[in-house]
């Protein structure tokens, strides 16, 4: 597909694509405009997901755009292929099949800027403006004439001719350095969050007694009502029956039929990754579901990550814990980056697994195993990492 344009933003993003969104916004948007964007590569590092960016590449209009693997926020768009995107700055293009983005056309465009960097090894040039930079490959009859003038800008080479881009990075502009092609890719970060932002927000748990909100304080312990949860979080984004529960075969002190429907009712925050599950006799909190939103796992994108910190007393017994620690590192600590090899060290043995196939043998991801300890099960996916955690009351 040919012929898309997007405004070129330096420092803040291109098209509807800004530094610093989450990737679910990202994939909403995409989802919206199929026509524009039919082919879209999901790439992430499937056995260590927080060691490389988590990049949503569009192939038919050669731009990437990379996620910081932890946050899971835009840190940096990169287009590859310039000919395949046509960008507008002001009221001018650049890019595209028909049009040759040279250094002149660029710095005709774009203004003056400070002398650039030359990569002998890769024999690329590249010229910074601030939040932007432009690569340019120079022609091996050329590259001896770029090592010894870096501090000139290469507008022609002798015979005449001006350098052709390859390559566009858009970053945010309170980077330090420049952004190029190499290893100063890595030094690209999502711009900070605004004030009062609750995305990545952090949610503490104290095992069989509640859950904290640092960003706006709020307190939800377990046997809280649904009038409770609204006053402290708001409307749901949505709310949905439990019809069955598949685990209630193995509690053998429960005395309902193995084949009855439940009651119980989630509460669904799929913006701050929580699901939040009520009896459906007496209407309390009996469980809280948080998600980390790793990619390869089934439910990837239809929650934000929770930014969890569930605190373990060192008795692992429920006993108090001070709630000066829940900031304080004085607890050991679960959180959504934390490996299942850390957990067990945490907690100890886990035993035999259940194994999720999330109902369904074609699930591409293959399985998870579910892994139960006093007031905490945790979902792990095959590569080691947690998908979900769940809390709940063993003594109720």
């Amino acid at each position: 597909m040919g012929g898309l344009t997007l405004d070129l933003r330096p420092g803040a993003g291109l098209g509807a694509f800004n530094l610093g969104m989450p990737v679910c916004e990202a994939l909403a948007y995409v989802e919206q405009h199929k026509s524009l964007f039919d082919v879209v590569h999901v790439k992430y590092n499937d056995e260590e997901p927080l060691q490389m960016d988590l990049v949503l590449s569009f192939p038919e209009h050669g731009f990437h755009l990379r996620f910081e693997s932890r946050s899971q926020r835009l840190r940096l768009i990169e287009v590859y292929d310039v000919q395949r995107l046509h960008m507008r700055y002001a009221t001018s293009s650049i890019g595209g099949p028909n049009t040759a983005a040279t250094f002149v056309a660029v710095y005709a465009l774009f203004g003056p800027t400070f002398p650039g960097t030359y990569n002998m090894k890769r024999c690329i040039y590249t010229l910074f403006y601030p939040g932007l930079s432009f690569a340019f490959p120079i022609p091996a009859q050329y590259t001896e004439c770029c090592q010894h003038r870096e501090a000139e800008l290469p507008l022609e080479f002798p015979d005449g001719t001006t350098p052709v881009m390859s390559r566009v990075c858009i970053y945010d502009s309170a980077v330090g350095g420049g952004v190029g092609v190499g290893a100063p890719l890595k030094i690209a970060l999502p711009p900070q969050l605004p004030p009062g932002s609750l995305y990545m927000e952090e949610v503490h748990a104290k095992l069989a007694e509640e859950l904290w909100f640092t960003g706006g304080g709020q307190h939800l312990p377990f046997g809280a009502s649904p009038q409770d949860v609204w006053a402290e979080l708001g409307r749901p984004c949505g709310i949905h029956q439990k019809q069955v529960d598949p685990m209630v075969i193995h509690s053998a002190s429960d005395p309902r039929p193995r084949t009855a429907l439940c009651g119980d009712y989630f509460y669904n925050y799929f913006t701050r990754g929580i699901d939040i599950l009520f009896d459906g006799q007496n209407h309390r909190i009996k469980k809280f579901v948080l998600h980390t939103n790793f990619p390869g796992h089934t439910d990837f994108n239809c929650y934000i990550k929770c930014n969890f910190f569930i605190h373990v007393p060192p008795t692992g017994d429920g006993e108090e814990i001070d709630k000066a620690a829940y900031t304080g590192g004085l607890q050991r600590c679960i959180t959504a980056d934390t490996k299942w090899s850390e957990v067990q060290g945490i907690l100890g043995d886990g035993g035999r697994a259940a194994i999720q196939t999330q109902g369904s043998v074609s699930n591409p991801f293959g399985p998870t195993f579910v892994y139960g300890y006093r007031n905490i099960a945790l979902e792990v996916m095959k590569n080691g990492h947690i998908a979900t955690v769940t809390l709940f009351q063993s003594n109720v």
